[in-house]
């Protein structure tokens, strides 16, 4: 009896923790809605009374309801990027192309280790590419194209070892490729600069 009792508290205990973990991923989401200006009503599926953020349109989730991608192309959304979306830790897919965003990109982004896949392009990003990006090992996609990014690339993009696309064109950036980027290309690590 006291094992089945011990065992009954653990689930209980392990559906609050998770629930609650859901819940800042939520809160997460819902900031960055009240940040966004969203004309065709695309972001109307995320409520913030609702503690599960797996049933908001445009995004998914992993078998632990914890958030794994966020599609959001092509939706008419301006705003800015917040940095709370670096503690979407379980993040792999960040696919915002196509949109009116602007301001700089979050340095807290670079704290996706999941991320494989960063589509930022054709928005009205500035500044420059946070060096934090090179902390993103399992990256194989990043296009950042169509911007107002200035600035040198950085040098620790060599660390992208898993980079198999990387267009960085039609932005203000200065300076030429890193040796390591160039390295990438020539071994063939790099498909499509």
């Amino acid at each position: 009896m006291g094992c089945r009792v011990l065992l009954g508290f653990l689930l209980a205990a392990a559906a609050v923790i998770a629930s609650v973990d859901c819940n800042s991923e939520g809160d997460i989401l819902n900031a960055w809605k009240t940040q966004l200006t969203d004309p065709n009503n695309v972001l109307q599926s995320w409520d913030p009374t609702l503690i599960n953020p797996c049933t908001y349109f445009h995004v998914t989730c992993n078998s632990e309801n914890s958030v794994t991608r966020l599609d959001l192309g092509n939706a008419s959304l301006s705003g800015p990027l917040i940095p709370e979306l670096g503690n979407l830790t379980n993040l792999q897919y960040l696919e915002v192309f196509g949109n009116r965003l602007f301001g700089s990109i979050p340095n807290e982004i670079g704290n996706l280790r999941n991320l494989v896949s960063l589509d930022l392009y054709k928005n009205n990003f500035t500044g420059r590419i946070p060096k934090s990006f090179g902390h993103l090992h399992f990256l194989r996609f990043l296009r950042v194209f169509s911007n107002s990014l200035t600035g040198r690339i950085p040098p620790n993009f060599g660390n992208l070892t898993s980079l198999e696309i990387l267009e960085l064109n039609s932005n203000r950036l200065t300076g030429p490729l890193p040796f390591v980027v160039l390295e990438l290309v020539r071994f063939g690590q790099l498909k499509h600069l």
